[in-house]
């Protein structure tokens, strides 16, 4: 039975493509068949082989299975905006039969299936729904990236608060630095050690290109068997 794993973060814009590059080289050095999956993913560009978005190439690169584009992405929009505001302003309905599909098929494909939300945990994927009503549904163990800055302990406590509520296991954090390290830095990483209720998986440092680096390196995945 395949590994799976939805990582979500406090906000947008901290780090959730970097910490899931960083899983998914540390689950091929493992020896892991992995896939990411960034079911709905908006704020992309349009190239010559379509719209794209640059997480979900991201996840592309750093699977160990060759996956065509619409395997990781199946649903992809160019505004960066809140998905439903985007699926609503383009009459392309974001159904959760076809993600569920998607899922499905890797799962077939991989023993280690990484799932990278949008934005926050209550991202609203429809007027009606939202990414935490289907990770819900498909009962999905939760990694949870936290942008190491000021407010980020609140942040992370409620999220991890919102996803214990919805009765799922909070598998493990990953500190991701969004800035270089203040003063305070190692004062908010023990606050948070102290009030997140799972292991932290590493810290992944302020780095100028993260995706050109090994960040597997900075992280301990047996802390989620």
């Amino acid at each position: 039975m395949s590994k799976r794993w939805f990582i979500t973060g406090t906000d947008t814009e901290v780090g959730k493509t970097v910490a899931s590059c960083a899983l998914l080289q540390a689950a091929n050095r493992a020896g892991y068949r992995t896939a990411g999956y960034k079911p709905v993913a908006s704020g992309s560009d349009l190239t010559p082989e379509g719209v794209r978005n640059g997480d979900a190439l991201a996840l592309q690169r750093n699977s160990s299975l060759a996956l065509g584009y619409s395997e990781v992405n199946p649903y992809v929009f160019e505004e960066p905006t809140s998905p439903h505001l985007v699926s609503r302003t383009t009459g392309i309905a974001i159904e959760r039969a076809v993600i569920s599909q998607g899922l499905a098929a890797l799962e077939r494909q991989a023993d280690w299936v990484q799932v990278e939300g949008a934005g926050g945990w209550f991202t609203p994927l429809s007027e009606t729904w939202t990414f935490a009503d289907w990770v819900r549904e498909q009962q999905l163990p939760v990694i949870l990236v936290v942008g190491v800055k000021l407010g980020c302990i609140n942040h992370a406590m409620l999220t991890a608060a919102a996803v214990q509520a919805a009765g799922l296991r909070l598998a493990g954090w990953i500190a991701n630095d969004v800035t270089p390290p203040g003063a305070r830095h190692q004062d908010y990483l023990a606050s948070l050690q102290a009030r997140i209720p799972a292991p932290m998986l590493g810290e992944i440092p302020w780095l100028d290109d993260p995706f050109t680096q090994d960040t597997g390196r900075f992280l301990d995945i047996s802390l989620l068997d």
